[in-house]
């Protein structure tokens, strides 16, 4: 006889009787166990971590990636009206079999024109671009060195390949250096801008180690395309590398608003990646109405440098503000902030002050972070209001005793530092 898992919320409960599942093996009971009763019932107190409170009328959503503001313009939404109402014949299909003038890759020429790449393809998500390029071009044997930060997609195309993982700290080439040194020459893969904190990759530096060692290198630019460099091209364009980076990738669900994945390649790689991508050759190409959105929507944000530098100036606004409140958000520069309060329980303190007020970010926590340093992320848009980042920065000053912020590991960390050169200095003076 098997045993349920004894806590399961309310709210997973459906309100009308349904056909009875059949029985599951033990094992997967048991893995169900470890999550309802020892994780979501002991450490999370019975509540579902990532959910909590439903917003009310007034709530401040700091949770989205529509960083440019793009869903509900209409010039955008027409496009897709106008290609749902259309009678042309549509054909649903595996994108691999798809040749000549088709509108996925009049689409994907758009995309790569923006990147200023030889060639593009579009992918069904963010992660399968990831995983279908790194099971692409790694194999047995070959070393993939990986940011520890970088998104999990990337690391699961290392497990797809049968490469080897070699992690490297954080931003710090040195140590990737080293790696390789003793690896040997292999794939660099990073993010632009890194999805938990905000940071930016020395991309500079690893191209030029990645040139040296005679590596590869992947950068993956789902968070900088579309809000950084020249018409939204990236990061990569911004520093003048977009003849050094063998391949970028990108979500599209970040600041395109959309629901697909894009690869900057060249143009015959394009061609070997629909044959050998699994996920390329099991999944069905974009619709029609899909695609329409994301062709207008590269003509939007190719134009849009206004509200990407609206978005710099609020992001500098904000982080500052956050900053002098004595949270440690140091470890990044760009629009996304990350509050880590550390363990489960405290984030979970951390996110009922907030939402009790009103504000709803999203909760990012062990897989997506390392155990035990469960942090709050803040997304900001360009449409932010200069009272709504007033009442952001109002709640946090309010919250810091609530949300005991001078017991977060982060904030302790923030002051080893200083700590450090005031005991430097009386030595000194001694």
């Amino acid at each position: 006889m098997t045993t349920l898992p004894t806590h399961v919320p309310a709210s997973f409960i459906p309100s009308q009787p349904s056909p009875a599942a059949p029985p599951l093996p033990e094992w997967i009971l048991a893995r169900m166990r470890t999550h309802f009763d020892e994780r979501m019932a002991k450490l999370w107190g019975g509540d579902h971590l990532l959910h909590g409170r439903i917003p009310g009328p007034d709530a401040l959503f700091l949770n989205s990636n529509d960083y440019l503001c793009l869903l509900g313009e209409r010039p955008l939404v027409r496009a897709q009206a106008r290609s749902l109402l259309g009678h042309s014949p549509e054909l649903l299909m595996s994108a691999v079999f798809q040749h000549g003038d088709t509108p996925q890759h009049r689409v994907e020429h758009r995309l790569a024109t923006l990147m200023r790449a030889e060639s593009g393809l579009i992918t069904q998500s963010g992660w399968a671009a990831n995983v279908g390029l790194i099971q692409c071009i790694a194999g047995p044997g070959v070393p993939v060195f990986i940011d520890m930060n970088a998104h999990a997609s990337l690391w699961e195309g290392i497990s797809a390949a049968g490469a080897q993982p070699v992690p490297f700290r954080h931003n710090d080439v040195d140590h990737l250096g080293r790696q390789i040194e003793r690896a040997g020459p292999g794939i660099i893969v990073v993010d632009s801008v890194y999805s938990t904190t905000g940071s930016v990759a020395p991309l500079r530096e690893l191209v030029e180690l990645a040139e040296s060692s005679g590596s590869g290198i992947v950068v993956d630019e789902s968070h900088s395309l579309g809000t950084h460099g020249p018409g939204g091209a990236g990061l990569v364009v911004q520093f003048g590398l977009e003849r050094r980076v063998h391949f970028r990738t990108a979500s599209l669900a970040k600041a395109f608003a959309g629901r697909a994945g894009l690869i900057a390649c060249g143009g015959q790689f394009k061609e070997f990646f629909a044959v050998e991508a699994r996920p390329a050759i099991f999944s069905s190409g974009l619709l029609r109405h899909e695609l329409a959105w994301f062709e207008a929507a590269a003509d939007f944000i190719a134009a849009a440098n206004e509200r990407r530098a609206r978005l710099h100036a609020l992001t500098r606004t904000v982080r500052a503000g956050i900053a002098a409140l004595g949270y440690n958000i140091g470890g990044g520069t760009e629009q996304i902030i990350a509050l880590e309060a550390g363990t489960e329980p405290q984030v979970k303190v951390l996110r009922d002050a907030l939402q009790k007020r009103g504000i709803f970010g999203a909760v990012f926590c062990a897989p997506a972070t390392p155990k035990n340093r469960a942090l709050m992320r803040l997304t900001l848009h360009a449409k932010l209001i200069p009272a709504q980042i007033d009442r952001l920065l109002c709640t946090l000053a309010d919250i810091r005793d609530e949300v005991g912020l001078e017991n977060w590991p982060s904030t302790r960390r923030m002051r080893r530092p200083a700590a450090a050169d005031q005991h430097n200095a009386c030595l000194a003076d001694s």
